[in-house]
């Protein structure tokens, strides 16, 4: 699907490199939560990829920003999971609650099917994993996750704006 779309979906900047030099398992299971857990990469992907298919074709514009967005979001989730292999975690798709590794599942995603509450569904959804990577951000000292976590923000205030903009083009 070629990408006409006049909205920017990455920021320019590079992603840092990925080289961590000491694991830590209390960063490790964040990068798991970011990876895995209810509000996590692979939840905005399965929905991204969701709300795609069932967005009608009159919405093209729309249609596409979740595909690209998602495309996006699938990059961030192989960072996390490289950041949370190399911190000395298995990087499933799971989460750690109370000591115990909980699956990711489908079930943590809600499925609006009415456009309007689809699109700030999903602008609420990119607003939560900003909040959460920034927060992670005040309790982290690796560099490198920092840099990453920081990269990764800038993307997803990026995608606050484009679902910004077509809530207001479309007058959702």
């Amino acid at each position: 699907m070629p990408d006409d779309s006049k909205f920017t979906f990455s920021a320019e900047t590079p992603y840092p490199e990925i080289h961590i030099h000491t694991q830590n398992m209390s960063c490790a299971r964040w990068m798991l939560d970011n990876l895995g857990g209810v509000n996590s990469e692979i939840s905005a992907v399965s929905l991204y990829f969701y709300n795609h298919l069932i967005i009608d074709e009159e919405y093209e514009e729309i249609r596409n920003a979740f595909h690209q967005i998602s495309i996006v979001e699938m990059h961030h989730l192989d960072i996390f999971g490289q950041m949370a292999l190399q911190l000395g975690e298995n990087p499933r798709l799971w989460f750690v609650n109370r000591n115990r590794k909980i699956y990711w599942s489908p079930s943590f995603n809600q499925y609006p099917t009415e456009l309007s509450h689809l699109m700030h569904h999903a602008l609420d959804g990119e607003m939560a994993a900003i909040n959460k990577y920034e927060n992670q951000l005040c309790r982290i000292n690796d560099a490198c996750v920092a840099e990453n976590l920081r990269r990764i923000i800038l993307d997803e205030k990026l995608h606050v704006h484009v679902f910004e903009q077509l809530i207001s083009e479309y007058r959702l």
